[in-house]
């Protein structure tokens, strides 16, 4: 095992979520990060490290690409639909394309198995720094309304205790809302965050898709108490 130089030990009480299937790998992590301080949140599949990721509230995750129920890039976009911590990828997948796929998702660092355990470690304090630097305050993963309540760790909506299906685009408008709770979002930003750059000037699809997603959640759409347009402006969600 690595010597301990306290001047590298976590900061006290840093979290970290380390989702791997392999054994061996789980044991060695936890040994190396508990000595030095981090307290060790340990899960072999991804719908265990998403209930981890909601009961533990990490500082860090640490996440390998192959598990054993789902993609660890849907572990990704779950973890990504609610908070912003650093996620260090842990995987055998050297493929850069693969690489370029998860930092696109969310991922912000990729360590290729094997890897030296000095190296990873110097990483994950760059992790721990970054995300203290940046750290506003997690949103919570269910956000209830008096119509209806959105999972952004499960990608999921339910009204009145039933699950609603929405597409992919009316998810997409409603989770950059969601995500920012009494705050105007832009026409322009909604618009290329959801379609892309191309189409910041196509503001007839917000309200198309608004419409729906007021049909589809609102008691009253055309009285809608949370998905406020503001005429000329953007939107807004009011719990």
């Amino acid at each position: 095992m690595t010597p301990i130089d306290p001047a590298r030990s976590a900061p006290a009480k840093t979290k970290v979520l380390v989702v791997d299937d392999d054994a061996q790998i789980l044991r060695a992590l936890r040994i190396n990060l508990s000595v030095r301080g981090y307290d060790v949140i340990t899960a072999a599949d991804g719908a265990s490290a998403l209930r981890a990721a909601v009961d533990r509230r990490p500082d860090v995750v640490i996440l390998d690409l192959g598990l054993p129920d789902m993609s660890g890039l849907r572990v990704l976009e779950g973890l990504r639909g609610w908070m912003t911590v650093p996620v260090i990828v842990l995987s055998a997948r050297t493929d850069p394309t693969q690489k370029v796929e998860a930092l696109d998702a969310g991922a912000d660092d990729y360590v290729t198995k094997p890897f030296s355990m000095d190296e990873f470690l110097a990483r994950l304090r760059a992790a721990v720094r970054r995300g203290a630097a940046s750290a506003t305050g997690a949103a919570e993963p269910v956000v209830h309304t008096a119509a209806f309540s959105v999972d952004l760790a499960n990608k999921s909506v339910t009204r009145a205790g039933v699950n609603v299906h929405l597409t992919p685009t009316e998810w997409g408008m409603l989770e950059m809302l969601v995500r920012n709770p009494g705050k105007l979002v832009g026409q322009e930003d909604l618009l290329k965050e959801v379609w892309g750059p191309s189409h910041a000037n196509q503001s007839h699809y917000l309200r198309v898709y608004l419409a729906q997603l007021r049909r589809k959640l609102e008691d009253d759409p055309s009285h809608p108490q949370h998905l406020i347009t503001e005429a000329g402006m953007g939107y807004r969600f009011q719990q």
